[in-house]
């Protein structure tokens, strides 16, 4: 008979904690709204990034990012648009089954594009159902606090779960004349905080904040117990988002201030392209080793 330690029994009753992490946790299942609000409980902070494709969507899975969202960003970053506004349900649609084929674990969170919900909740409701039926996504995510509690509060109850997005909603650039920080001054700090709780009374699972004074974005998330993600909003948000193309440096140009770049792959696939186009007008690609015979 084989001896056991009281030690080593009381371990193996323990639940593995790193299962439960949700950044570089070991279970293979897919993320949930469940194991979000266990973060909060838990007071682990987490990150998201956004994804387009199921090769970056790939990699960012390996890496152990709990949550991707296919973010309407991706009229920027991706599909050469000034802004957020033209992106179309088409393209979210295609984008998130694309990211959600390239993925085993993390939660993928499809965002519903400008023109798909604001006419009120019923169309709020067939948006989200074709990103959930067509595309496989996990959750959705919509701008607005009060003035959107209506189409969240249907989806929740519908069984889709949303993730809420207040402070600056890029798609209400035209209305904001660009991209302010929102919540300064008494005033616009208390809509802000009524937007995050109405989102929350509507069911939201999370809420993102972004650009929002940092002493704001701390205060609503000591407010509500479901978890804030910030965006230009300061370190004490329960969980952070960047656009991926900014956070791996391959954003031309300016980038926001709230961004830090943790590589340079602009410069590093710009060098291997030209290294590339030498070889080839020099005749050094392809070389014996590439060819067949």
């Amino acid at each position: 008979m084989t001896h056991v330690s009281p030690a080593l029994s009381a371990a193996r009753k323990q639940p593995d904690s790193s299962s439960k992490a949700l950044y570089g946790g070991t279970s293979s299942r897919r993320i949930t709204v469940r194991d979000i609000a266990a973060a909060k409980q838990r007071g682990e902070k987490w990150p998201m990034l956004t994804a387009y494709d199921a090769m970056t969507a790939s990699v960012f899975d390996e890496a152990g990012i709990p949550v991707l969202l296919v973010g309407d960003s991706m009229g920027n970053c991706h599909l050469g648009y000034e802004s957020t506004v033209p992106v179309t349900m088409d393209e979210i649609t295609m984008l998130s089954a694309a990211v959600v084929r390239g993925t085993k674990r993390a939660m993928v969170v499809g965002d519903l594009p400008f023109g798909s919900y604001q006419e009120g909740p019923v169309q709020a409701l067939r948006s989200a159902t074709r990103l959930v039926k067509d595309a496989g996504v996990g959750a959705v995510k919509l701008e607005g606090g009060e003035r959107s509690a209506h189409q969240i509060e249907l989806l929740v109850q519908s069984g889709i779960p949303v993730m809420a997005h207040v402070g600056l909603t890029p798609q209400s650039v035209n209305a904001y004349g660009g991209y302010p920080v929102q919540g300064r001054g008494e005033e616009a700090a208390q809509q802000l905080l009524r937007d995050a709780k109405a989102v929350q009374d509507a069911g939201a699972f999370a809420v993102v904040l972004e650009l929002v004074p940092a002493e704001l974005a701390a205060e609503v998330t000591r407010s509500l117990h479901i978890p804030t993600v910030g965006i230009g909003a300061g370190s004490e948000c329960d969980a952070q988002v960047l656009v991926w193309t900014d956070m791996a440096g391959m954003t031309g140009g300016r980038v926001p201030r709230f961004v830090k770049q943790y590589a340079e792959l602009r410069q590093t696939l710009g060098d291997a392209a030209r290294a590339f186009g030498e070889d080839v007008v020099g005749g050094a690609y392809p070389a014996e080793e590439h060819s067949f015979h």
